[in-house]
């Protein structure tokens, strides 16, 4: 019979994904020792963690580190305590636990409870804390990381005036979209924008300027939800279900920050230049720039 784990990875059971690769899963634990409280495991089962082979333990361990990393980035702690218990499941796991104090680590002390809409917006938090590999930022049949992290910085730079060092909602948009790319036709980087808000307001001709097209050109208003759905979707549209945890977590960061998200775009195909912009604090516009592509 199926560890409760293996169900998890065949998605036969929910479960607060944090990170994935081709062969191992982190996810929140449902019944933590601390709030962030994760579990990394390989998408094979094997009953106890020292039964894999050296090269798949490692591999596991690897994975590990890049999961802590998120975690310790994303839940105020001092360190990411590491257990292996191996008694609760048979299927090898590592828990990973913010810790303040030894005491956290206590496997003894009582349970907590989270909420789950507690639990969806920790998982998106490390989601996007989480270190990128090269492989994984790589979409097949597009730039690679470093192809559109260049284009995307060199975009933004130029697009957004407004730029600066003290621009915190911009830098974290510029983490959030680091190699990612909107798929349509075509594919196009995300390219993060932050923009002082319009003297006269939001106007269709203001909207114009900031994207660069021509004034009278249609403005399109569309949801974001249905805007990044198929990227968004559990393996998105490449097939990469670490891709779409990181657009899931875009996703999250620009309605939990912004107000007033909204899509806008302009014109119609066969290059359909789109901005996605909501309110951030002191009156600025932020969110992202890319192109849908449509024939």
């Amino acid at each position: 019979m199926p560890s409760i784990f293996s169900r998890i990875v065949a998605g036969e059971l929910p479960a607060y994904k944090v990170a994935e690769d081709e062969h191992h899963l982190a996810f929140l634990d449902i019944t933590p020792l601390v709030e962030g409280h994760t579990l990394v495991i390989p998408k094979k089962e094997v009953d106890y963690i020292f039964d894999l082979p050296p090269a798949e333990l490692a591999a596991l361990h690897q994975f590990a580190q890049r999961v802590a990393k998120g975690v310790q980035a994303a839940v105020p702690c001092r360190r990411i305590g590491v257990a292996v218990i191996g008694l609760e499941v048979p299927h090898a796991h590592i828990h990973l636990i913010p810790m303040n104090h030894v005491s956290d680590m206590n496997f003894a002390n009582p349970k907590i409870k989270v909420a789950d809409e507690r639990m969806q917006e920790v998982a998106a938090a490390i989601t996007a804390k989480v270190p990128q590999t090269e492989a994984a930022a790589t979409p097949a049949g597009g730039l690679n990381a470093k192809g559109a992290r260049e284009t995307t910085e060199k975009n933004a730079a130029a697009a957004t005036p407004s730029a600066t060092a003290n621009d915190a909602v911009l830098q974290q948009l510029q983490q959030l979209t680091q190699g990612l790319v909107y798929m349509s036709e075509s594919d196009a980087p995300l390219e993060p924008v932050s923009y002082p808000a319009p003297a006269g307001g939001l106007t269709d001709a203001a909207l114009a300027q900031l994207a660069g097209v021509p004034a009278g050109t249609t403005v399109e208003k569309q949801e974001l939800t249905h805007f990044l759905r198929n990227h968004t979707a559990d393996k998105g549209v490449l097939g990469n279900p670490e891709l779409a945890n990181r657009f899931k977590a875009l996703q999250m960061y620009l309605k939990q920050e912004l107000n007033g998200v909204q899509v806008y775009r302009f014109g119609s195909g066969p290059q359909v230049p789109v901005l996605v912009l909501g309110e951030a604090e002191g009156g600025k516009l932020a969110g992202f720039k890319t192109v849908l592509t449509e024939t």
